[in-house]
C-alpha cells in the first residue's frame, strides 16, 4: 500500500479508538471527577453525536479546501483537545472537549474515506476504501484494549495523554504523506449538492445503511446476555466470542473490499447482507434447541461478525461512484447514518432485551437485514440508475 493511504488507516484507527476508549476507564474518570458513572457515560454519547450531527456540516463546509490541509488541521484540533483533556479539573470542561475532539473526528473521518477512494486505481477502490475501514476495526480490536491498558495502570487521564500523542503522530504523518495535489470537490452550490444526495440510488443506499447498523450493533451490544442465554456462556467464554467477531470483522472487512472490485458493490452488499440474514437465522434456531455448547454458538458468530464488517468497503465505495463530485457529503451523511444506526440499535435492543429477554434480538437483526436488503435492491432498480456522465 501506498504511505499515505497507511496513513489514513492509522488515522481511523486513532480517530475512531478516541470514540470508544473512555468505556474503558468510566468508573475511574466518576470518581476522579465526583460524578456518577452515568454520567460520566454521556461523554461517549456527546461525542458520538456531534460526530452524527456535524459530519455532514463539515463535510459541506471543507468541501472546497485542499484535503491535506483539512486533514492535518482537524488531527491537530484532536490532539489539542485530547491533550487538555489529560489536565481538566472537571467533568463541565471534559464534556466540552470531548465535543471539540468529536468535531475534528466528523471533519475528518468522510474526507479520509473519501480521498483513499479519490486517490484509488479504478480497479482497486474497494480495497482502498477496505484499508480505512480496516483501521475502524483496528479501534476495536487494538485500540480500545490498550488505552483501557493505559487507563488501568497510570490513569484516566494517561489515557487522553496517549491518545494526543496518536493525534500528533497522525497531523505529522498527513502534512508529510498525503498528496499535496489531493483536491477539492467541485464548487457546486448547495442545491446541487443536496440534488445529488437526495437521489432514490444514493438516498435508498444511506437508508440501508442505517437499517443495517441498528441490526448489526443491537446483537453485538446485547451479544453477553445472548449468548449466557443461549449457551450459558460466562465472562472468559465471552471474551472469546467478541474475539472471534472481531477478528471476522478485519477479514471481512479485506475481503469485501477485494469483492467489491471484482463484482461490483451491489453483488458484494447482497452477498454480505444475505449472509448477515443467515446468521441470524441460524441464531434463532439455536435459541429454539438452548442450552448449545459454546463450540456450536461460536462458528455462527464468528461467520456473523465477517459478514456485518464485509460490507461497510462496498458501501462506501458504491456511494463514492453515485455521488461523484459530492462523495465527500455522501460518505459525512453515511457517517451519520453509521452512528444513527449504531444508537437505534442500542436503543431498540435495549427494549427489547427488558421486555422480552435476549431469545427476539436475532429475529429483529435479521428482519432489519432483510429491510436493508429491500432498500439495496429499491437503489439498484434501473429507473434510479444514474448515467454515467454523472455518476
Amino acid at each position: 500500500m501506498p504511505a499515505w493511504l497507511i496513513a489514513l488507516a492509522v488515522g481511523a484507527l486513532v480517530f475512531y479508538t478516541d470514540d470508544y476508549v473512555i468505556a474503558g476507564v468510566l468508573p475511574e474518570i466518576a470518581a476522579d471527577l465526583g460524578v456518577s458513572e452515568g454520567t460520566a457515560g454521556q461523554l461517549v454519547t456527546a461525542f458520538s453525536v456531534t460526530v452524527a450531527l456535524a459530519a455532514p456540516v463539515a463535510a459541506v463546509a471543507t468541501a472546497r479546501l485542499p484535503r491535506r490541509g483539512v486533514l492535518t488541521a482537524a488531527a491537530a484540533v484532536f490532539t489539542a483537545a485530547n491533550a487538555l483533556a489529560a489536565v481538566v479539573p472537571s467533568y463541565e470542561a471534559l464534556l466540552a472537549l470531548r465535543v471539540v475532539a468529536a468535531l475534528a473526528a466528523a471533519t475528518a473521518t468522510p474526507a479520509m474515506f473519501g480521498l483513499a477512494a479519490r486517490l484509488a486505481p479504478p480497479d482497486r477502490v474497494g480495497r482502498y476504501v477496505a484499508a480505512v475501514a480496516f483501521g475502524v476495526t483496528g479501534a476495536i480490536a487494538a485500540g480500545v484494549p490498550i488505552g483501557t491498558w493505559i487507563g488501568g495502570v497510570l490513569g484516566w487521564r494517561a489515557t487522553f495523554a496517549a491518545m494526543a500523542g496518536a493525534g500528533f503522530l497522525v497531523a505529522v504523518a498527513f502534512a508529510a504523506l498525503l498528496p499535496a495535489r489531493s483536491g477539492t470537490a467541485p464548487a457546486l452550490t448547495l442545491r446541487s449538492q443536496l440534488a445529488t444526495l437526495v437521489r432514490p440510488a444514493v438516498s435508498l443506499g444511506l437508508a440501508a445503511n442505517v437499517v443495517l447498523m441498528l441490526g448489526s450493533m443491537m446483537l453485538l451490544t446485547y451479544l453477553a446476555p445472548f449468548a449466557a442465554g443461549v449457551a450459558g456462556a460466562g465472562a472468559g467464554t465471552r471474551g472469546l466470542l467478541f474475539a472471534a467477531s472481531g477478528v471476522a470483522g478485519m477479514v471481512g472487512i479485506w475481503a469485501g473490499g477485494a469483492a467489491t472490485d471484482r463484482w461490483g458493490a451491489d453483488r458484494t452488499l447482497l452477498l454480505g447482507v444475505g449472509a448477515f440474514v443467515a446468521t441470524m437465522a441460524a441464531l434463532v434456531g439455536l435459541w429454539a434447541v438452548r442450552p448449545v455448547p459454546v463450540a456450536v454458538l461460536l462458528p455462527v458468530v464468528t461467520v456473523w461478525g465477517g459478514a456485518a464488517f464485509w460490507n461497510s468497503p462496498a458501501v462506501q465505495a458504491r456511494l463514492h461512484r453515485l455521488a461523484g463530485p459530492v462523495a465527500t457529503q455522501a460518505l459525512a451523511v453515511n457517517t451519520s447514518g453509521t452512528y444513527l444506526g449504531v444508537a437505534l440499535g442500542g436503543a431498540v435492543g435495549g427494549a427489547v432485551l427488558d421486555a422480552a429477554g435476549p431469545g427476539p434480538l436475532p429475529v429483529i437483526a435479521g428482519a432489519a437485514g432483510l429491510a436493508a436488503l429491500a432498500l439495496l435492491a429499491a437503489a439498484a432498480a434501473p429507473r434510479f440508475a444514474v448515467p454515467a456522465d454523472r455518476a
